[in-house]
């Protein structure tokens, strides 16, 4: 069996991982400008293919 110091020094020095930000973590402040941004986007193509078809 390994002693007790030899693990807690392993554990002491063994760098920490840093966290990856998650994609999704990393937009979410940003929802109040993109949901209304990505609808009148969308509201422009639609409109624009209604009157391309008509």
């Amino acid at each position: 069996m390994s002693s007790p110091e030899q693990t807690t020094n392993a554990a002491h020095s063994s760098p920490t991982p840093t966290q990856e930000q998650d994609a999704v973590e990393a937009i979410v402040p940003l929802m109040p400008l993109v949901l209304p941004a990505a609808g009148a986007v969308l509201m422009f193509l639609l409109a624009f293919i209604a009157i391309y078809m008509a």
